[in-house]
């Protein structure tokens, strides 16, 4: 196949996509499939450009607001819409908005753009954290209770007790996101949330933290991230290799293993994502499982978990790579 393996942005996951894309863009020239790197902020890249680029690696700290702010202008999307249109396929290898939410995937719809991953409607389902937790209580599944949109007249000890975490409810990779363990930090933890837009406030749940890759109509292994129970999976403890102790697949119960799987499919199909996500849980201290979020697009570096998880089933990378361009063309068929 003809690939374009679109990457980037202007959010605060860059970085993260720039992996994903060098990994991705590698995987499938060994699957002998003809494939071009497309950076959303300057088009195809050279081979010159793309060596440049894919040598670099994800910094511990997010990129900042005025380096964001350069890349794209207001013709960016109209640009890329028609480089985009020679391909067979688009592999979406972006993280963040606009990917994530659904708005690329309208313009590609729109356009007659074939891409792998989830819909429109999946993805903006996924990516606005309320609405995804309406959907798991709807369909029986176990999430952490709630408050959209607090403010500083919101009495969130009440409502969820202490600790608890407020965080945007739409970014990704713990971006805005803090874990509220005394009430004066909750006005700060607030007005960090509310840089990225609306907010979510939600019970922290103390506990083993579990993930789970889906493919295509089946769950794939699940994996442990060894992080302090009474802490988060934070940005720099995610890409920084060797920051934690990632086991897959994780030592569990069989009755536990089993059920965050089918947890995963479920809460996929629920959303009415395709292609590929990854689940992420908390299992507490009485067996319990709590799923905090789905992400439609899981990072595909070399240190991500949907990889990991995807070994476990005898998935190696590129198979992985190759399986995600399969899964997207049956929508196509």
């Amino acid at each position: 196949m003809h690939i374009a393996v679109l990457f980037g942005g202007n959010n605060y996951e860059r970085d993260v996509s720039i992996a994903t894309a060098c990994q991705v863009v590698d995987a499938l020239r060994r699957r002998g499939h003809s494939v071009v790197a497309i950076d959303t902020a300057t088009g195809v890249l050279s081979e010159d450009d793309e060596q440049l680029l894919f040598q670099q690696r994800i910094r511990k700290t997010q990129p900042s607001p005025f380096e964001l702010a350069k890349l794209h202008d207001q013709q960016t999307w109209v640009r890329l819409v028609d480089t985009l249109h020679p391909f067979n396929l688009v592999f979406i290898a972006m993280h963040g908005s606009p990917a994530e939410d659904g708005k690329l995937q309208s313009l590609l719809e729109l356009s007659g753009i074939r891409h792998t991953g989830s819909g429109a409607l999946g993805s903006s389902l996924a990516w606005h954290k309320n609405i995804a937790k309406e959907i798991f209580v709807q369909n029986g599944i176990e999430t952490a209770p709630w408050v959209e949109e607090p403010n500083a007249e919101t009495n969130l000890i009440e409502q969820l007790g202490l600790p608890l975490i407020v965080k945007p409810n739409g970014e990704g990779s713990t971006t805005g996101l803090t874990l509220v363990k005394h009430e004066v930090q909750i006005i700060s933890a607030l007005q960090k949330a509310h840089d990225f837009g609306d907010t979510i406030a939600e019970t922290f749940i103390a506990g083993r933290e579990l993930t789970v890759g889906v493919l295509g109509d089946a769950a794939l292994g699940v994996g442990e991230i060894d992080v302090d129970p009474d802490s988060t999976f934070t940005y720099d403890l995610k890409y920084q290799q060797g920051a934690v102790i990632e086991t897959f697949p994780a030592n569990l119960p069989t009755v536990i293993y089993n059920q965050a799987q089918e947890i995963a499919l479920a809460a996929h199909q629920a959303l009415k994502l395709s292609g590929y996500s990854r689940s992420d849980f908390r299992l507490d201290a009485q067996g319990k499982l709590w799923l905090i979020e789905v992400n439609s697009l899981p990072g595909l570096t070399s240190t991500s978990l949907m990889p990991q998880s995807a070994a476990v089933a005898g998935i190696e990378f590129s198979e992985l790579c190759e399986k995600i361009c399969r899964e997207a063309l049956k929508k196509y068929t």
